[in-house]
């Protein structure tokens, strides 16, 4: 399989105030890469986490007994808990997408009794591990979630530029935003259980924007035009960022939402940390070109959640969250 030769900007400027000819560089930069392929690395990222630190918190969760996890599971998994957006959701192992993850959204819940009541409530609170099971895992996955936040909003200004309108352009997007930071853990199948071709189906990405840190092992492939399915390699020290449908939308066509998926490895496990921007439930947002129908972000995202397993009524999994609930200890 060949590499998919995806650009590979510096984001070394975003690290002090930069003057106008910089910003609008870059900005025409990362235009450019969303316009042709929808993907490209970033490198030299404003961030004080690096991949050693990113990948430890998410082993540090992932590697926590299966009752600890159960008990911050997502109520469509766990029906005695409350929590429906954030939280833990196990590896569905009789589907393509085998995978657990962890989900935390931003520490300031947003005033929205609109949508508090809905089946998915988009604004509820975190769910959290306890402190000694996982020491500074709270603190430090808070500090990861607000730098990527503010990561996200340097790159919507220049994502801004890039399209032709004023760095503001967005600002209005990031007002109560529910952005979600999502840790991945896709477990090794060995033999002689059977192999998969894929862990994660092939997809878009709905939203904005995504920033994703994926490790060294390999396998997110990525759709090029020309039909043909493509490695996306590390690179060391980067994050890859990605456009989804909706921001493909917003630019009137101009961005590309590349279809993207990952390949199983055998024996071989996987982490991986994308960071979704989301704007607040309340945005409205209208394409570049001011035509088309309004979008209600809140409204887009619970219709597209009708398709992801981790927010279906699953009965067909209860037996999965049985089996864990069988072997909890009785004391902590």
């Amino acid at each position: 399989m060949s590499k998919l030769s995806l650009p590979v900007i510096d984001l070394s400027i975003l690290r002090s105030p930069t003057d106008a000819p910089e910003s609008r560089g870059l900005a025409k930069q990362l235009g450019k890469a969303l316009e042709e392929e929808g993907f490209a690395y970033l490198v030299n990222v404003p961030l004080n986490f690096g991949h050693d630190d990113v990948f430890a918190l998410a082993k540090g969760f992932f590697h926590l007994p299966d009752h600890k996890k159960l008990r911050l599971a997502k109520k469509s998994f766990q029906r005695t808990n409350s929590n429906t957006y954030r939280g833990f959701f196990p590896a569905q192992s009789d589907s393509d997408n085998l995978k657990e993850g962890f989900e935390i959204g931003p520490s300031k819940l947003p005033e929205s009794p609109r949508w508090a009541n809905t089946r998915i409530n988009l604004t509820e609170a975190n769910v959290w591990p306890t402190e000694e099971s996982a020491p500074g895992f709270r603190t430090y996955s808070e500090k990861l979630h607000t730098e990527l936040q503010d990561l996200s909003s340097k790159l919507l200004s220049l994502i801004a530029m890039a399209l032709g309108m004023e760095p503001s352009f967005f600002d209005h997007y990031l007002c109560d935003s529910i952005s979600t930071l999502r840790y991945l853990h896709y477990p090794a199948i060995n033999p002689p259980s059977p192999q998969q071709e894929l862990c994660c189906t092939p997809h878009t990405d709905s939203g904005i924007l995504t920033l994703l840190h994926q490790d060294s092992t390999g396998g997110l492939e990525v759709l090029s035009p020309d039909g043909e399915w493509v490695a996306a390699p590390y690179v060391q020290g980067s994050i890859v960022v990605n456009v989804g449908d909706l921001m493909a939308r917003i630019s009137g066509g101009r961005f590309r939402a590349t279809c993207h998926r990952v390949r199983s490895l055998p024996g071989r496990e996987r982490y991986s940390v994308p960071f979704f921007f989301e704007p607040g439930n309340d945005c409205a947002m209208q394409n570049v070109n001011e035509d088309g129908e309004t979008i209600i972000y809140g409204e887009h995202v619970l219709n597209k959640m009708k398709g992801w397993v981790e927010f279906q009524d699953l009965d067909k999994h209860s037996s999965l969250v049985e089996q864990v609930e069988i072997v909890e200890p009785e004391m902590m």
